[in-house]
């Protein structure tokens, strides 16, 4: 098969979706394998080492797109969609909840787009978000500790305390792969840290990890107002497979929180977790609104390209080999988590959260592929 690995255009964003070593996989496997010039420069991949694999280097992105299957990072930008053909497969972060009219695009050109974010695994796990899941929840508190700054905003609190002060508040809502990551480095510098969940079995886990450093509660609108009130730095880590996420943060709420707290709401590239949320850069990372200092870098890892690099390519790589080796339908087939994966094809939605949250039509993956 011919693959397609084009350089990233999106703003701030410098992953690739594989280092010259997983190309020579592809390569040994017996594919074609085509990569945008100056894909991994800036985290040091050079053409040459591209080349070296077994790669073919394209002079643009044009040209890569001419390939059977695109395997990228992100969402496909405006000028990348225009690129995408009928019958070409699409294998790529997508979070098409958050953005109906790029699904809209991809079903009017009738590709078949599988978004790593709702691979599942047999433990009801997304093994292909996990990877930047965890990277986004370690960054999350640095963001944070950041927004919390004079200079951005921020109320002045260090989260770590010192000898005398009381350190700083974190609040996480929801225990998943950022939630945990999350609070991990945030007992680490030495936070008070409350967890928030729906999952019992969720916060038994963490109560018998922490034994009582880390403070559980159930998440529910008393609980979480309660927590959200005495906040210094509130990270949000709720995640729906395929889903909008839900919006469990009022605008009232925000601005009842005390002024100069922060909301790092990683769950922005799912639409968000508050209503005041918006999506920013790693360029101009911050806003305030109704007092509080907002993060809302929709591809966190971005920033951390390298590591973030590495980290997501050992866990797509094997799922790209046998896409690319047996076919979407017999790929599907041997693992049916990997057909979660399905978001649309053929001009329909394969995904029947994503499908509820646009209003639209669903089929299985099997009348469609």
């Amino acid at each position: 098969m011919h693959i397609g690995l084009p350089k990233e255009i999106k703003i701030d964003e410098h992953r690739v979706a594989a280092t010259p070593s997983g190309v020579a996989a592809l390569v040994a496997a017996g594919h074609v394998v085509t990569v945008g010039a100056d894909a991994g420069a800036a985290i040091g991949f050079s053409d040459g080492e591209y080349r070296a694999a077994g790669a073919q280097i394209a002079a643009d992105n044009t040209e890569v797109y001419q390939a059977d299957l695109i395997f990228k990072v992100k969402e496909p930008q405006a000028e990348e969609a225009a690129l995408l053909r009928a019958g070409q497969i699409l294998f790529c972060y997508l979070h098409l909840a958050a953005v109906p009219t790029l699904a809209r695009e991809l079903l009017s050109r009738g590709v078949t787009a599988i978004a790593f974010e709702t691979v599942s695994d047999t433990h009801g796990g997304t093994p292909l978000l996990a990877p930047m899941s965890q990277v986004a929840g370690r960054m999350a508190i640095q963001a944070g500790m950041q927004a919390l700054e004079m200079r951005h905003g921020g109320r002045g609190t260090l989260l770590a305390g010192v000898p005398g002060v009381a350190p700083g508040r974190v609040v996480i809502i929801g225990g998943g792969q950022v939630g945990a990551n999350a609070a991990r480095i945030a007992l680490g510098i030495g936070a008070e840290v409350t967890l928030l969940d729906r999952n019992p079995e969720r916060l038994r886990f963490f109560d018998d990890l922490y034994q009582g450093r880390l403070h559980t509660r159930y998440s529910n609108p008393a609980n979480l107002e309660e927590c959200l009130l005495r906040a210094d730095l509130t990270v949000g880590a709720v995640y729906l497979p395929g889903r909008r996420a839900p919006r469990l943060i009022s605008r009232e709420l925000i601005r009842r929180m005390p002024r100069g707290c922060a909301l790092v709401d990683v769950a922005i590239d799912q639409g968000g977790i508050a209503e005041t949320s918006r999506v920013t850069t790693h360029s101009a990372p911050f806003f305030i609104d109704e007092g509080v200092v907002h993060y809302g870098v929709a591809n966190m890892p971005g920033a951390v390209a390298r590591t973030s690099t590495v980290a997501l390519m050992e866990a797509t790589l094997p799922y790209l080999l046998r896409l690319a080796e047996h076919g979407a339908k017999a790929a599907f087939q041997a693992d049916p988590g990997f057909a979660d994966g399905l978001n649309l094809a053929r001009c329909v939605l394969a995904h029947a959260g994503l499908a509820q949250d646009m209003n639209l039509d669903y089929q299985p993956w099997q009348t469609l592929v």
